[in-house]
């Protein structure tokens, strides 16, 4: 007897479909005459070890495994299959064909994914959301999920979700479905708006960070027009702190953009039972990680950490203590917004628009310009510190802000002084600068200052006499090269925009020319 049911496969953040076909026949010589289970349409290793699961399974939930040989095929055919999401379909598939799932001749318009434990429990898997999309746009009615799963899937429109617990419950859940209407259960129903109402609260705050007054502005503009940041100080000045309030001054994330980032997240196994991921997220990786680590890799690829940081912010704390290969696989994701990875079976692309905040010292021993501490370093050893970082990869950074020690006033001051700034503050003046610039940019398909082409800045940028001459003269006199002009009218036009300004006037020049610190002179 042959008997189909759906599942599906994910490969990058997006899913394919997967026919499940499970044919039972008698044994025709002596050598069939035991029972065996075979199955094609490329497995792994991890799907053909599904076969013990799945017995010991059936087994343990009280139902029968048949004894003829069974014949199981999972299509396309030339499609790898991986992992362990084939269990529950297939072991449905078996009961099917064995007539368990009462007068059903398949179930094509039910998908199902799940790992099965020995005793029949139904264990997590990635992907959940992208299974469910992809199960909506093929007009899949129904869609059973592990019950750790079902609350990220149930955020999609046109498919109902219904999560499950063990391999007993499904058959019971799928009879139910087959079932007059008024006794059929009602499927997981999860609203967005409510999700990410609830969202946006962050344990940390810029109200806790004394002084630094200038590294916080420049945070504030960095998040309003989606610059990347890099802050140069001593050690203890407070880099590390300040680039961790940076989310809590981001926009809020849209319903399609937390859609988008859940994708990645699910694929990569980290929603767990949170579902929609409504926060936008703060990556920051150790700088041991490798290249395939940062940017993603396998013989299947999976999302690195550029992609994980996807809307959110990717901080690299010591950033001269990377691998100089490590940080030029940055390049391509700095400038495209996304990451393409090729190997020998698939070439896939995983979205990576991310906010770069990158924190090093200003010398080896980290005290260079400190009026506190006394740097040793020779100015070679600087040099060649500072040029671990290579110039394309500093291109793509347009601001560089010095954060210097705090100094004891300020520290001691925190106990009576009042409060400075809350990141609810700074975050209003974000979202209104971005909301100037999303106008702006209606039709360009673009969405931030920072993205800005060359022929975009000399539309959006332009500027009167006399701030150009005081940029003139700030290229003159502190060495600024040509590559930090383009930087700096992009920095200047979202200064103008958190000031509700329409025209950039010589205050924003200046500013601007102030967050080009490692283009100056002294660093040569």
């Amino acid at each position: 007897m042959l008997f189909r049911t759906q599942s599906a496969a994910v490969y990058g953040i997006d899913a394919d479909l997967v026919d499940i076909e499970v044919d039972l026949s008698p044994a025709r010589t002596e050598s069939d005459s035991q029972p065996s289970v075979t199955i094609v349409g490329l497995p792994d290793a991890a799907v053909r070890e599904s076969r013990e699961r799945i017995r010991a399974a059936i087994a343990n939930c009280a139902f029968f495994f048949p004894l003829q040989k069974t014949t199981i095929n999972l299509a396309p055919a030339d499609v790898r299959k991986e992992g362990a999401s084939f269990d529950l379909p297939i072991a449905l598939g078996i009961l099917g064909a064995n007539g368990d799932l009462g007068a059903a001749e398949d179930l094509t318009d039910t998908l199902s994914v799940g790992e099965l434990s020995l005793d029949g429990r139904v264990r997590p898997v990635r992907g959940a959301l992208s299974i469910a999309i992809r199960a909506r746009e093929a007009g899949i009615k129904y869609l059973l999920l592990p019950e750790q799963n079902a609350k990220e899937a149930a955020v999609v429109k046109g498919v109902e979700v219904f999560p499950v617990t063990d391999l007993r419950g499904a058959v019971e859940l799928l009879g139910a479905l087959s079932s007059a209407p008024e006794r059929r259960p009602t499927p997981l129903h999860i609203e967005p708006s409510e999700v990410l109402s609830g969202a946006d609260h962050y344990y940390v705050d810029f109200r806790e960070v004394r002084g630094q007054l200038a590294a916080k502005r420049a945070l504030e503009v960095a998040s309003g027009g989606g610059h990347n940041i890099l802050l140069i100080g001593p050690p203890g000045s407070g880099k590390t702190m300040l680039a961790k309030r940076l989310p809590t001054i981001l926009p809020p994330l849209e319903f399609e953009a937390a859609l988008e980032l859940t994708k990645i997240h699910s694929v990569a196994g980290l929603t767990g039972r949170a579902g929609l991921v409504s926060e936008r997220p703060f990556r920051s990786p150790h700088h041991t990680i490798s290249d395939a680590g940062l940017i993603g890799g396998g013989a299947i690829p999976r999302p690195g950490e550029v992609s994980l940081a996807h809307h959110g912010v990717l901080f690299l704390d010591e950033l001269p203590e990377f691998d100089r290969s490590v940080l030029e696989v940055l390049r391509q994701p700095l400038e495209d917004q996304q990451v393409t990875i090729s190997r020998a079976a698939m070439t896939l692309t995983f979205p990576a628009s991310f906010m770069l905040a990158a924190a090093m010292n200003p010398c080896p021993c980290g005290h260079w310009n400190n009026p506190i501490h006394e740097c040793r370093c020779t100015p070679l050893q600087i040099q060649r510190y500072v040029g671990r970082i290579s110039g394309p990869l500093l291109d793509r950074i347009d601001i560089h802000i010095d954060v210097p020690a705090v100094r004891f006033k300020e520290l001691r001051g925190s106990i009576a002084a009042p409060a400075g700034e809350s990141s609810a503050v700074i975050r209003a003046r974000v979202i209104a600068a971005r909301a100037r610039q999303q106008v702006r940019f209606e039709k360009e398909g673009i969405f931030s200052n920072a993205q800005m082409s060359a022929r975009q800045i000399r539309k959006h940028c332009s500027i009167d006499s006399e701030s150009e001459r005081l940029l003139e003269s700030a290229m003159t006199r502190q060495g600024l090269s040509a590559r930090a002009y383009d930087r700096i009218l992009k920095v200047s036009r979202t200064i103008a925009d958190l000031e509700g300004s329409d025209e950039i006037d010589g205050r924003h020049v200046a500013e601007a020319v102030s967050y080009r610190s490692l283009d100056r002179t002294y660093w040569t």
